[in-house]
């Protein structure tokens, strides 16, 4: 997936309107959205096609799939079907389940993210624990979603996959996380409120791509 300068919006508004004004004014410095559950349970998985169709833009649905490896399935295929170009899952689940996952995106040949490990500070209750083991689950897998808040594990997590895997990392902005100590180890940032909630989300992208 070309990700534009490095930068993912993360879209996590609830009104469809807001969400195509928004990826006007972004449009010239992103071309990869990750759309979740708020924008997608306010609007409809058609969601997906409206801002995909619009904007031309990569759409990966960040809906941390973690259900038994047969709904797993129907939750990708559907995603899939929707017009999305990946899926965010989660590792902690097991192989069989995140495999179930892999086997959908190849089917409709595109493509998952399994989410090690989260960026907020509750992760380390239970996640940071297992980090290593689903980055090492055995799945064969290239892509990943990695925190910015935390760049100790940041960088655990890149020498455990490797240089040529695809790592996408939230958490810069309102989360405290850096842009450019991010993307020493990630490839690249996702960016939710601090574009969204901004006066200007397109000075806001700018910013964050000349810091």
């Amino acid at each position: 997936m070309n990700i534009k300068n490095n930068l993912i919006l993360a879209l996590d508004v609830t009104d469809k309107d807001k969400a195509i004004e928004i990826c006007k004014e972004v449009s010239p410095y992103i071309n990869t959205i990750k759309i979740g559950y708020p924008l997608t349970l306010a609007e409809g998985l058609e969601i997906i096609k409206i801002i995909k169709d619009e904007f031309g833009a990569n759409i990966i649905c960040d809906y941390k799939v973690a259900d038994i490896d047969a709904t797993n399935s129907k939750i990708c295929d559907l995603t899939f079907d929707a017009g999305a170009d990946a899926i965010i899952c989660h590792g902690f689940v097991g192989s069989d389940s995140v495999q179930a996952c892999l086997d959908s995106a190849n089917k409709h040949e595109k493509e998952i993210f399994l989410l090690t490990e989260m960026s907020h500070p509750g992760a380390k209750m239970f996640l940071q624990k297992d980090a290593e083991a689903i980055a090492k689950m055995g799945v064969d897998i290239t892509n990943y979603v990695a925190p910015a808040t935390r760049l100790d594990r940041l960088s655990e997590i890149r020498n455990i996959v490797g240089d040529d895997a695809c790592i996408i990392s939230p958490g810069v902005g309102k989360q405290g996380g850096d842009a450019k100590k991010t993307l020493e180890f990630a490839s690249a940032i996702i960016v939710g409120r601090s574009i969204y909630e901004s006066d200007n989300p397109a000075l806001a992208c700018e910013k964050i791509i000349k810091d």
